[in-house]
């Protein structure tokens, strides 16, 4: 179940047990409090939490203890956080426990980070699945930052006009719960309607907040100008070129090496796979590749090379500098010439 779909859900029915999980800690909390908020309407009046700081020297019989309530007992909810996500070997087989044997009367929360591979496949993840709603709280990457925009503006009966949006985005990119505050400060500052670049710009902070793991996906994107506007934050934030130029070139490589499997008439699914890419770059890379030419992939390989000198303290010249003009490169859609 997705975060956006939960509402819905706890009006039809609430679920005796819900694993949240997730790299967007704002979208996690909501879901929670979306939770207690219907608990309580159904008349769940206790709370108890519980944080598992060390798996090791957790006592995992609290999740047992009040499994039998008496017939005058309140309903209660339980909340557990696992902030590391990894319950360790006796955690693992108690969660599976108590995942098997519910406490009656009880609304079970479990909450922890983004899963890998491993622990989505654990005993215990299929356990607490089987049992109750699993809930993952995905990043909202830029492609899909206008539509969450839009919909908290529309419950406080406010929209953006298109440049409006765009400027917004720029300022709050990657800073999820600094988004929100800012869309609840224009409900303070603005009446209902339509607000223009001019309303935002006297009321918005500059929030961005950048991933250096996203410059692959606005490299495949194409725009040069948040390329650059994302490596000036990145540097102000302190940053590492090494790894700045590590995402750059990587994702360079990617693009030459499908290029070159797409020459070959390698289907696009199989050099995807080959290439392991995953998310909104699966749809990204063909379309990149078809706005770029061999001649520029190259070129970028070899100021890469030369940037990596740079930062060894090989030649001359600005790193950061560099860098930016190597993305820039990269978002230009070359003249049309043979591949």
């Amino acid at each position: 179940m997705r975060t956006d779909e939960l509402a819905a859900a706890v009006k039809r029915k609430l679920a005796p047990l819900y694993t949240i999980h997730g790299d967007e800690s704002l979208l996690c909390l909501e879901a929670v409090q979306t939770l207690r908020d219907a608990a309580r309407q159904q008349g769940y009046s206790e709370r108890e939490v519980l944080t598992v700081e060390n798996a090791a020297h957790f006592q995992w019989s609290q999740l047992t203890q009040g499994q039998s309530l008496s017939l005058f007992a309140e309903q209660r909810i339980l909340e557990l956080r696992i902030p590391n996500g990894k319950p360790g070997t006796e955690g693992g087989k108690a969660l599976e426990a108590f995942a098997q044997n519910l406490p009656s009367d009880t609304l079970s929360i479990i909450t922890l980070p983004k899963l890998d591979k491993t622990a989505l496949n654990s005993k215990w993840m299929t356990a607490l699945s089987k049992a109750g709603e699993v809930i993952e709280a995905k990043q909202i990457d830029r492609l899909a930052l206008p539509q969450w925009i839009a919909t908290r503006l529309a419950k406080q009966q406010q929209s953006l006009s298109p440049e409006a949006m765009d400027w917004l985005i720029d300022r709050v990119e990657g800073n999820l719960l600094a988004a929100l505050q800012e869309i609840q400060k224009l409900a303070l500052l603005h009446p209902a309607g339509t607000l223009s670049l001019h309303d935002l710009e006297a009321a918005v902070a500059h929030v961005a907040r950048y991933d250096v793991f996203q410059l692959g996906e606005a490299v495949l994107i194409g725009n040069a100008e948040r390329l650059v506007h994302m490596l000036d934050g990145l540097k102000a934030e302190g940053e590492s070129p090494v790894l700045v130029l590590w995402a750059l070139t990587e994702e360079t490589r990617n693009l030459y090496r499908f290029a070159q499997g797409r020459q070959r008439n390698i289907p696009s699914a199989q050099l995807i796979k080959e290439l392991r890419l995953w998310g909104s770059k699966q749809r990204l890379i063909e379309p990149a590749v078809e706005r770029m030419n061999r001649r520029i992939l190259t070129q970028a390989l070899h100021k890469a090379a030369l940037i990596d000198g740079l930062i060894k303290g090989i030649g001359t010249g600005d790193v950061w500098h560099e860098l930016s003009a190597l993305a820039v490169s990269l978002s230009k859609t070359p003249p049309t010439t043979p591949r």
